[in-house]
């Protein structure tokens, strides 16, 4: 054999081998990922068990378990109280010794929020749930409307060039989409879903949420927490979560570490998909893309927005007396409006002397008013915020 062949046969070789790493996905330096295990109600071979299968699933993660010692190949950092393991946890998050942890009973700053992840039972499509626990705000449409962000966010990182957005129908969501697509007109870029119901709209229902209508469902984060808990859960008949990656990463400004939080009732394979989720998050560099979506959104208004929000939530609530112009038939309906401020609407076109009623249509609250006058009556509404742009007529 001449040493060219030699040579040739040598190249061969290593292509093969750099292929077959390719393949594998083992090319590059591993994530190293924690896994507290301390807090679960259920058995720590649950949590074992899941931090093996997420090892063998992904060959360039390393799982670093934080706990009791156990039997098991993983690396463990031994430890047998709660708060010193979180203490343990923060200080290898500091040092790097772990680029992510995953952990239960954690508590975030306000303004920090988790978003999580699960699979819709209608077509099997991944969601993120924006958000699960946390508080990002203590005003709750200012809370919502940076879930919003976030799942955005995190969806990002996740390989989602353009995550689609829903709103889930609750109190505020009316005021929650007007702010984002104030945003979406200032440059910010958001690329709003569709309802599967046929009147459509980024205001998601029921049906949304089993089918996955939105990459990004928004909600507060006590519906969201129920959220990710039944569709975790809803297969076991709620002993044991099942399905999903658990309540996902704390997101929000200033927040440096990449800390996803799991249930006292994640079992085994929710463990896993956590992991994996983690890992994805770090290969993403979630925090630069946290840093680079929350600037773009501030140069779009974020903050003059916030501020409006707050200066809503301290304003004085009693309002003038208005007495009601005469009454007329009002067959013209207009939708959108946050069903708190249906009233306070429906005053609002009083004092210009369009008559007008409340009722309940079948997407929400409607303010009822002169088939003639709905147009000049939408643009009252918008100019005092109860709309958004031209308003929903139905």
């Amino acid at each position: 054999m001449t040493d060219r062949t030699a040579i040739k046969q040598e190249i061969g070789r290593a292509l093969l081998s750099f292929t077959e790493s390719m393949e594998r996905g083992d090319v590059g330096p591993k994530v190293k990922v924690g896994l507290t295990t301390l807090g679960s109600e259920l058995e720590p071979s649950h949590l074992v068990k899941g931090a093996e299968e997420a090892v063998r699933r992904t060959t360039d993660l390393e799982v670093v378990l934080i706990g009791p010692k156990v039997e098991t190949a993983l690396e463990t950092v031994e430890v047998n109280e709660e708060a010193e393991m979180h203490r343990v946890m923060e200080q290898m998050l500091e040092e790097e010794k772990i680029q992510a942890c995953v952990t239960m009973h954690y508590n975030f700053p306000i303004g920090v929020a988790t978003v999580g992840k699960v699979v819709t039972p209608g077509f099997g499509r991944e969601m993120f749930i924006a958000t699960t626990t946390g508080t990002a705000d203590t005003q709750r449409a200012a809370a919502m409307l940076k879930n919003a962000l976030y799942g955005i966010i995190t969806a990002k990182a996740m390989g989602i060039e353009k995550p689609t957005v829903g709103i889930l129908n609750l109190d505020s969501a009316r005021q929650v989409e007007r702010a984002l697509r104030t945003l979406q007109t200032n440059g910010y870029d958001i690329n709003f879903s569709e309802s599967v119901r046929s009147d459509g709209g980024s205001v998601m229902r029921g049906n949304d949420l089993l089918t996955g209508s939105a990459d990004v469902m928004v909600t507060d984060s006590l519906t969201g927490n129920i959220m990710m808990k039944v569709f975790s859960a809803y297969t076991t008949g709620g002993s044991y979560e099942a399905l999903g990656a658990g309540y996902g990463p704390g997101i929000g400004e200033g927040q440096q570490r990449i800390v996803l939080i799991l249930s006292r009732a994640s079992g085994t394979p929710v463990v896993a998909n956590a992991l994996q989720y983690a890992a994805g998050l770090v290969k993403g560099n979630v925090q630069q893309v946290m840093e680079a979506e929350l600037a773009k959104a501030k140069i779009a208004g974020l903050d003059d927005i916030l501020a409006g929000f707050a200066k809503e939530s301290k304003k004085d609530k009693e309002t003038e007396e208005v007495k009601a112009p005469p009454k007329e038939i009002v067959t013209g309906n207009i939708s959108g409006i946050e069903v708190m401020d249906i009233d306070d609407a429906v005053q609002v076109l009083w004092k210009e002397g369009i008559y007008a009623e409340s009722g309940m249509g079948c997407t929400g609250p409607v303010v009822m008013v002169a088939e003639s006058k709905v147009s000049r009556s939408v643009e009252i509404l918008a100019k005092a915020g109860y709309v958004a742009g031209e308003g929903d007529v139905c």
